[in-house]
């Protein structure tokens, strides 16, 4: 029997990138999946993907509560249930401290921190009733670490850390499992478009030689959202090829 067969994932920023991979991966081991993201042409097509039957998609901005409520709704109206939710969707104003504009700061902390806050309470809020359920967020090396020109990302996604642990502690007893996963350099759209000697030298980094793949990190979510973790909560798993060991 496939990981996921009979489970319901909600999946932010699920129209690309590492949010799109991680749904189809559920997708392939069982699961039904609900997409959010911003541009609903998109989500729409990514869905479309995914296949009819398995997959919906919903106009979604993480930093309005009602908007994700309604997200996490959708996957209770259409398929019957919530078992699982990603917390994915994120952005990036990279700046130096002294460039970067407040709003810049600010529609980071917005998307990332409060985005995640708004996933987690909606996403528990339906799992505590079932007593079951797996919560994963996105966090970063970045959040380890530190990044020049990140003080703005880099602080919200050491903030999901902190708020994963605390979170995990206040829903273990009802059987709610929250986890994060923190990516290092993985091929993407974004990460391709960086000059090539910028590139060269972060995959300089890396002790095992290259970037990672989307896929690399859509396993370990698959991981995280099993049963095969079902003793796991709090913890912050790196897929970095051992970068920053």
């Amino acid at each position: 029997m496939a990981l996921l067969t009979g489970r319901t994932a909600v999946i932010t920023g699920g129209a690309q990138g590492l949010g799109y991979a991680i749904a189809e991966r559920f997708v392939a081991e069982g699961a039904q999946v609900v997409l959010g993201d911003l541009d609903l042409e998109a989500t729409q097509a990514a869905a479309a993907r995914l296949g009819a039957g398995v997959a919906a998609a919903v106009r979604c901005d993480v930093t309005s509560s009602a908007e994700v409520s309604s997200l996490v709704d959708t996957a209770v109206t259409t398929f019957g249930g919530l078992d699982i939710m990603v917390n994915n969707a994120g952005i990036t104003r990279d700046a130096t401290m002294r460039k970067m504009t407040e709003d810049q700061f600010d529609q980071v902390i917005a998307v990332h921190l409060k985005g995640t806050w708004n996933g987690i309470r909606a996403a528990a809020a339906i799992m505590r009733e079932n007593k079951s359920g797996a919560i994963i967020n996105m966090s970063s090396l970045s959040g380890k670490v530190g990044m020049i020109g990140q003080t703005n990302y880099s602080a919200a996604k050491a903030g999901i850390v902190g708020m994963t642990k605390a979170a995990a502690k206040e829903v273990a007893h009802l059987g709610v499992r929250i986890n994060a996963i923190a990516p290092g350099l993985i091929r993407s759209a974004m990460t391709e478009a960086m000059p090539q000697r910028i590139w060269d030298s972060k995959v300089a980094e890396v002790p095992m030689g290259r970037a990672g793949e989307p896929g690399e990190v859509a396993s370990v979510a698959l991981f995280l959202a099993s049963d095969l973790s079902s003793y796991m909560t709090g913890t912050v798993m790196d897929v970095t090829g051992g970068r920053f060991m």
